[in-house]
């Protein structure tokens, strides 16, 4: 029930989507935006490297292909790295040899790779293009570019329309009415939870005000992820393959999250959450937008269903909200590891077609695309300024107030050396040790300490069987190749394969 609410979200965005491609297409037909692109009587060739066509074609395809008529798009799916229920143990490696078959103009980048890619010289600078044609940088989120810039060795290799990020919302009224100070910006989460320890926490479960809560269910280990995730804290170190957890850092988090919940300031909803049912039942388990909780995690679309609510509920009381950015990392205030670049957009190395890929890329990070894209939220927050300030009277600015940070030591390409069966393993151990916290039969200390050692043997033996898994594999494999290039008795003599580039 939970997935078909989320389907039934998602294809109401989709047709907001649509609308908002089809204004967008009525704006440029009207003649209200600029004047076509001069194009030539030579047709164009672009292959670009996304992830589904479809969606790469509602999303950017259609109006780039209205400014730039004279271009003939071809998309080739990245899904098919993955046909047959392929598992890739190296993506990167995964990646470049999927460039290196398709070929692409346009590559889609993973944040996470950027720099790799970069330095290997598989990507082509832009600052040549930019210069060329006096192209307008000043007006992208300035975080974005400073942050694509120092992992391109100061230069630009590639431009990201749009990003994800979190911010908090709070309650004015709330904060009012018991007369507390309201959150500022750069807020981590020590602040967030002394200030929700400020709230009332007595009333029956049905009308008490909560000073804290997620939106989707709160419980300990949700509470420490999220607070070690914006501190940049690790379980596993990937180069050692060594779990850290009897840390200092480590101990302050857990201690910060045990101690919130003990004050019972912080909402767990006893039944684990919303799981399935109406709208209206949906937004009643939604304590924040009820006007019963004074803090929230939130992103965009948090505005997007406060503005719904009223469509939702009976006698439902709008009040007044606000917005700081956070939570920040308190050895570092002014970045956030809750932004994210989902597609970083650059020009292959050796693209025969790097003109027609530039005029790609200068176009969806440009402001006709921008000024489209800022009627709906669908697309996320745009890193063209000026353009989505506001939703529903609601500013924005909280959201391109922090700086990205992409921890090298928690890249995906790092993390994925663990494997996958240590996680579900060591959230059973996690569990037993944070339930014993909460009965007040261990301390964080003890329970930390019996987490790293059971921790480090579930990981040892996860690493073992992996290796003996592939080296099974590996042995089939080559025994299948061999099967298959011999046969009654004649010889198959087979090419020599080309060396590839590292």
């Amino acid at each position: 029930m939970f997935t078909m609410f989320y389907e039934r979200k998602n294809r109401s965005r989709m047709r907001k989507l649509t609308i908002a491609v089809i204004c967008g297409v009525l704006v440029l037909l009207a003649g209200c935006g600029p004047a076509p692109a001069k194009q030539s009587d030579v047709r164009r060739s672009l292959k670009v490297m996304f992830w589904d066509e479809g969606y790469f074609f509602q999303q950017y395809g259609d109006l780039f292909s209205m400014r730039y008529d004279d271009v003939d798009i071809e998309v080739v799916s990245t899904n098919s790295m993955y046909s047959g229920g392929a598992v890739i143990e190296d993506r990167y490696q995964a990646t470049l040899d999927f460039i290196e078959e398709q070929k692409p103009d346009v590559v889609m980048v993973d944040s996470s790779n950027y720099e790799r890619m970069v330095s290997d010289g598989k990507l082509m600078e832009l600052d040549s293009f930019i210069t060329r044609d006096k192209y307008d940088t000043e007006t992208i989120y300035p975080a974005l570019i400073e942050m694509l810039k120092e992992k391109g060795a100061g230069k630009l290799y590639g431009l990201s329309p749009t990003f994800h990020g979190q911010a908090l919302f709070y309650n004015v009224d709330l904060f009012n009415k018991y007369g507390i100070d309201p959150p500022q910006n750069n807020i981590t989460w020590q602040e967030i939870l002394d200030l929700a320890r400020r709230f009332p926490t007595d009333g029956d479960a049905d009308s008490r005000v909560y000073g804290y809560g997620a939106q989707y269910g709160m419980n300990f280990s949700n509470l420490v992820s999220m607070i070690s995730s914006t501190e940049g804290l690790n379980q596993v170190n990937p180069d050692t393959m060594k779990v850290t957890l009897n840390t200092d850092a480590w101990k302050r988090v857990y201690k910060l999250a045990f101690d919130a919940l003990e004050s019972g300031s912080v909402y767990i909803p006893e039944d684990g959450g919303f799981t399935g049912g109406s709208m209206e039942e949906y937004y009643k388990s939604q304590l924040f937008l009820m006007g019963r909780m004074a803090m929230t995690i939130g992103d965009p679309y948090t505005l997007q269903n406060l503005k719904e609510s009223g469509s939702y509920m009976k006698d439902y009381t709008p009040f007044e909200i606000g917005i700081v950015a956070g939570p920040a990392d308190p050895a570092d205030p002014e970045i956030s590891r809750n932004i994210f670049f989902s597609d970083i957009f650059a020009i292959r190395a050796d693209s025969p077609n790097a003109d027609a890929a530039w005029d790609f890329i200068k176009f969806i990070n440009g402001e006709e695309y921008a000024k489209v894209k800022s009627r709906t939220l669908n697309s996320g927050l745009l890193s063209r300024m000026g353009y989505l300030k506001e939703y529903d009277g609601h500013s924005l600015e909280a959201f391109y107030a922090l700086k990205p940070k992409l921890d090298q030591s928690a890249s995906y390409e790092r993390m994925s050396k663990i494997p996958n069966d240590f996680y579900m393993q060591f959230y059973t151990v996690q569990e037993e040790q944070l339930k014993l916290v909460q009965e007040k039969k261990k301390s964080v200390e003890e329970a930390l300490q019996a987490m790293e050692q059971e921790g480090q043997v579930i990981l040892d033996k996860a690493i073992k069987d992996q290796e003996a898994n592939k080296g099974k594999e590996d042995t089939d494999s080559n025994g299948a190749e061999s099967s298959s290039s011999s046969g009654g008795g004649m010889s198959i003599i087979m090419p020599a394969d080309s060396t590839e580039e590292e």
